[in-house]
């Protein structure tokens, strides 16, 4: 829609752009953009979209900031200093593409694998996230990426339990009569969600947070239970057991539409709430309390998050979280189940958009992206292949993000790695990059979207022309397969086109043109009948595919690798969530965003602290035998006792002494989907007057 104003003796022209949020976030919002005179000047949420309501979070609300932000990178940037300095010299497109495609060229001619993507969800969108870029790699038979930084645990114990990420439709949370809501700060994380859940919450329902935190959230439910990072499992073995010995249970769902009834319950008797209250350091009437609760209320659902699942046993805990609303029937309401992901439900054609078929016949191995600190400093060997000499970065920023980061900054210093790095601005990984490639942000280029906190795919119009020379991530692979001589008709795809692809037939386009947004015909209650898309069609208790790879068939508590109490060095069990205004590393650069978090802080418990003689606002050290770095204690009953909370992931040249949270997490890998166990990690504080500290506190 395009509005003309006539302003004196010219023309003002106003006019408002729809679009999509394309961070990483359950609620994918549909955005209005207003474009005067061609600059975007606001971004709101799309009243029309049921999903978004008018109403976006605090962070995307100042997306124009992103966008002209004074540090935004506008021109093509070669390396001129030392890897790690940050020092760079602005180069033509010309000069970049040709020299980046030679020296892929003469690394693929020795070894592809040797060449490495490396990317997440700095965007969502499927075409600037996962179309062109994969075509180029296949085409170049590159070493794959597994991509397990964020969500792979719980995303494969969804697999393993209910056939694939699936769950409720998020609007009838507003129905409920009883949320838990586990694993997840849904005010900070998921704040579309947490629109139903109050609307639920003024009609009567309750709400329960589960956290090892006292999080906003936490603080706005009728009851807490804050239990230990990683006992998630035996909390839900537990509830199981209540809803058994009471007859909570409805027994002909039970029959027709679960597989391994029998042998989950042999299990679950095996976890009375004394047992549970013990491990997860709860009182054991929290846990009676809330099984009488999920057990007798009618519709109940279980809103669940990731921090959950970023231990060792993660997967697991999922499982048997996924299992309890199968026991209740649960499913049989539209308000009633659980939602991990909607991810599943939507019928995007990945082959058309990524076409694995262009790899080579042998395909080629796979790395994973949270062990690139290991991987990025191993030598050539039968086991692992031949060394890493480079790697692309977009849409990621590890060497902030990743986990042992002390281990990823000697990789990404190596004189010997050709690194590449897509970006806004010059972030931490920016700075050890050979060139640096000026991309666009999402109001400048086409993309769409699906959700895994809704069910409605949208689309990204460009608002405004790229500012300075930025190309989206799709243009600069298309033109880096030119250069490589790439002549496949797949490599002219307009971004546009792409577009196109994502969905082909099972999305109306036409309709995600005119209204921005096309939502997906799913049931209201899609397993009210059982029909899950399992093999068996049933909510599987047992998994036989995980039974098959020697795995246990059954979900169970596993004892985090690092376990409070075990360690006298290093006694306190630390976890990583996010900073209420920051997303992942995103938005960190947001000095306004910055402002309000005021500084990379560890939130301490009265007990911790007083023991270790640390004040309020005092700066401490935090480590372990990975490594340390520098943070305000924010002494407060946020976090429980034995439990540190060290709020990220700030920009390690932003820290104190430039460093941040993950130098201290491990990159051991959770029981399922191999990723990365953020939460599973001792730690030791400290007070500190070093110099570094005093010229922080300065």
């Amino acid at each position: 829609m395009t509005t003309t104003f006539v302003v004196n003796d010219g023309a003002f022209v106003s006019r408002s752009v729809r679009g999509a949020c394309p961070h990483d976030c359950p609620d994918t919002c549909a955005l209005i953009t207003t474009v005067e005179n061609g600059v975007a000047t606001r971004v709101q949420g799309n009243p029309d979209h049921l999903h978004t309501g008018g109403v976006l979070c605090a962070k995307v609300s100042k997306y124009t900031k992103r966008t002209y932000h004074p540090e935004r990178l506008l021109t093509p940037m070669k390396r001129s200093g030392p890897k790690g300095s940050g020092q760079f010299t602005p180069v033509s497109w010309d000069e970049a593409l040709g020299d980046i495609a030679a020296r892929l060229a003469a690394i693929a001619q020795r070894a592809p694998e040797a060449i490495l993507p490396y990317s997440y969800a700095g965007t969502m969108g499927m075409v600037q996230g996962e179309s062109m870029d994969r075509r180029f790699f296949h085409q170049l038979g590159a070493s794959q990426l597994d991509r397990t930084i964020c969500a792979s645990a719980g995303a494969e114990a969804l697999v393993q339990t209910l056939g694939g990420k699936v769950g409720m439709k998020v609007e009838f949370f507003a129905e409920s009569k009883l949320i838990i809501i586990w694993g997840s700060n849904s005010i900070g994380s998921n704040l579309h969600f947490w629109r139903f859940a109050q609307q639920a919450k003024r009609d009567g329902a309750r709400l329960v947070c589960i956290d090892p935190r006292k999080s906003e959230t936490a603080d706005k439910c009728h009851e807490h239970i804050a239990l230990r990072p990683g006992t998630d499992a035996a909390l839900a073995l537990a509830l199981m057991h209540e809803l058994i010995v009471n007859n909570w249970l409805d027994h002909d769902y039970i029959a027709r539409h679960t597989l391994g009834w029998e042998t989950l319950r042999e299990r679950a008797l095996q976890w009375p709430p004394e047992r549970a209250a013990e491990v997860c350091g709860i009182p054991v009437e929290q846990i009676r309390q809330l099984a009488r609760d999920y057990g007798t209320t009618k519709p109940a659902a279980i809103r669940l998050n990731y921090g959950m699942q970023r231990v060792r046993g993660g997967g697991n805990a999922v499982r048997a979280v996924a299992c309890l609303p199968a026991l209740t029937g649960a499913w049989r309401h539209r308000a009633g189940g659980m939602l991990l992901s909607s991810s599943g439900q939507f019928p995007a054609q990945r082959a058309v958009l990524q076409r694995p078929d262009l790899m080579p016949a042998k395909t080629p191995r796979t790395i994973n992206m949270s062990t690139i600190g290991d991987d990025l400093l191993r030598e050539a060997s039968p086991a692992f292949g031949p060394k890493v000499e480079a790697i692309v970065v977009y849409n990621s920023n590890p060497v902030a993000v990743a986990p042992d980061s002390g281990k990823v900054v000697q990789g990404f210093a190596r004189e010997d790695l050709f690194t590449v790095v897509l970006e806004h601005f010059q972030t931490d990984t920016a700075d050890y990059a050979d060139y640096i490639l000026p991309a666009t942000t999402q109001l400048e280029h086409w993309d769409v979207h699906l959700s895994y906190g809704h069910t409605d795919v949208v689309l990204n119009r460009p608002a405004v022309a790229p500012v300075g020379q930025a190309r989206s991530n799709a243009q600069i692979f298309r033109d880096l397969a030119a250069r490589m001589g790439y002549t496949e008709p797949c490599f002219a795809d307009s971004d546009e086109a792409l577009c196109r692809q994502a969905f082909g037939d099972a999305v109306d386009y036409a309709l995600l043109e005119s209204q921005g947004f096309a939502t997906l015909a799913v049931p209201d209650a899609p397993f009210a009948e059982g029909h899950f898309p399992t093999p068996s069609g049933k909510c599987e208790f047992f998994s036989a595919r995980l039974a098959a790879q020697g795995l246990d068939g059954l979900p169970d508590h596993l004892s985090n690798y690092e376990l409070a109490g075990t360690s006298a060095r290093h006694p306190l069990a630390m976890i990583s969530p996010p900073a209420r205004n920051f997303l992942n590393s995103t938005f960190v650069n947001v000095q306004s965003l910055r402002d309000i978090e005021g500084r990379p802080v560890l939130e301490m418990h009265p007990d911790d602290a007083e023991a270790r003689g640390i004040a309020n606002d005092a700066v401490v050290r935090v480590f372990n035998d990975r490594g340390s770095y520098l943070c305000h204690a924010t002494v407060s009953r946020r976090a429980r006792p034995g439990v540190v909370n060290g709020l990220g992931i700030w920009w390690r040249k932003l820290g104190l002494n430039g460093t941040n949270v993950n130098e201290v997490t491990s990159q051991a890998l959770t029981d399922l989907g191999r990723a990365p166990t953020f939460y599973d990690c001792l730690v030791e504080v400290e007070a500190c007057n070093t110099p570094a500290a005093a010229h922080a506190t300065a």
